[in-house]
């Protein structure tokens, strides 16, 4: 076992819930760390409900083809912790390493003096305290949840504020209404800061408008503001000053154009004049996003169906989510007619039943499956009676390499289309079984 998976051991006993949204636990870490949030590369804050992740890939992307160093912040992870900490470098920057994680977090450890603390607390100080003594040209910052108490919104000025698409999740915390979680999101707007806002409900804008209003702060929004769409082919990106035409996203699904041109909306909200037209086309190009739309090609995974059967994975597990990975499975539907099984796990805290939903008349079959070593999970007998609740044909399966196999044989004169979906907690299993990082 790595040192620093015995520290996060450790770190996970500091509180007794895992979430418990408030500041108060943050600040008093980060002055006992010498206020680390102070000393950080221009910061790109990024909040929303979907689209975080790929939003993130494609500035990160962009600004490397540029050159610049860009740190990285993002969760959960799907194999290994060390994935949530991007250390940016001239050339293209990487993971933080092993010794320098555990360092880091033996440090936090001793400065929190074992008083409470959440884990995703303690390990964003780490985070912050790391990107604080590497120079970086940017710094792109997720929110974990929800925005105006998460454990990153203690940076007091960013360079830019994005968020992507608001809908209805995490209930318990953020609220019931959509109009209650745009204003948690909306808590990391700044006074004076720009905000960046993708594609929104009008009920979830109205909020975003209001408190950007509030704080004078610049608001450019997506169809008000500017625009990205797809034509022929291709990527269009325009707003009152600049119209580009562009590759289309190499992150699978249409709905990605909207995270990349949320992505351009920021970089160009922020104005380092060093990232121009062919920096946005290569990013689009290069970026990469493990666990969203993710076709596996290799690996052991795929000993267990046919040679000429698809497989794919994505980690989205909200309503909003199903409905956009159905919409891009019905793309390819209409490009290649395939028999669609879904390979499902989902946690209890998620709303299943519409999630399904939105693949009624497009799966034929669905396999449910536990997620090992979840205890949130939905039981796989439970998540096979929803689904054919909605409508689906279902079963269950006992592990991920049973369902790949049953798949196999539905469709034995046919190739099929196999997507294993509904947790970034069973990607990352996924993606540990098929002995890759994700990276």
């Amino acid at each position: 076992m790595a040192r620093s998976d015995g520290i996060l051991q450790r770190l996970l006993k500091l509180h007794p819930r895992l979430i418990d949204l408030s500041l108060e636990r943050m600040h008093g870490l980060l002055e006992a760390l010498g206020h680390p949030e102070r000393s950080l590369p221009p910061v790109i804050h990024v909040a929303g409900t979907n689209g975080k992740g790929s939003t993130i890939a494609f500035m990160r992307a962009m600004a490397e083809a540029a050159g610049l160093s860009v740190h990285a912040y993002t969760s959960p992870h799907l194999v290994r912790f060390h994935e949530r900490i991007y250390l940016g470098r001239p050339s293209g920057g990487a993971p933080i390493s092993e010794p320098h994680l555990a360092e880091l977090l033996e440090e936090c450890e001793q400065a929190n003096e074992g008083r409470p603390i959440t884990f995703f607390e303690i390990t964003t100080a780490a985070a912050l305290l790391a990107f604080s003594r590497r120079p970086a040209d940017l710094l792109l910052l997720e929110v974990g949840l929800g925005g105006r108490l998460d454990a990153t919104n203690v940076v007091e000025s960013p360079a830019v504020v994005a968020i992507t698409p608001v809908a209805l999740d995490h209930a318990d915390f953020l609220g019931d209404t959509i109009e209650q979680v745009a204003a948690e999101k909306a808590g990391i707007i700044k006074p004076r800061r720009p905000v960046v806002c993708g594609r929104q409900e009008e009920a979830a804008y109205e909020v975003i408008a209001a408190r950007a209003g509030e704080l004078d702060a610049p608001l450019f929004a997506a169809d008000r503001h500017w625009q990205a769409f797809e034509q022929h082919g291709r990527l269009v990106w325009q707003d009152e000053h600049a119209l580009f035409d562009l590759p289309m996203p190499a992150l699978a699904g249409r709905f990605q154009v909207d995270n990349a041109g949320l992505a351009m909306a920021a970089l160009r909200a922020w104005g380092d004049r060093r990232i121009g037209e062919e920096h946005y086309a290569q990013g689009l190009r290069e970026a990469r996003w493990p666990g969203r739309m993710q076709p596996l090609t290799g690996g052991p995974l795929r000993r267990f169906i046919g040679v000429d059967d698809e497989l794919w994975l994505d980690g989205g597990h909200n309503p909003h989510a199903g409905r956009a990975l159905a919409a891009a499975l019905a793309e390819l539907e209409e490009v290649d007619e395939k028999p669609l099984v879904l390979i499902v796990g989902m946690l209890a805290s998620k709303a299943a039943d519409e999630w399904l939903a939105a693949f009624g008349g497009l799966a034929s079959q669905v396999i449910a499956i536990d997620i090992p070593g979840e205890q949130n999970a939905i039981p796989a007998s439970r998540l096979a009676a929803m689904a054919c609740q909605a409508g689906l044909a279902a079963r269950t399966a006992r592990s991920l390499p049973e369902a790949l196999r049953m798949a196999s044989h539905f469709h034995p004169d046919r190739p099929l289309r196999i997507v294993i979906a509904g947790s970034l907690y069973l990607a990352g299993h996924a993606l540990a079984l098929n002995g890759k990082d994700a990276k």
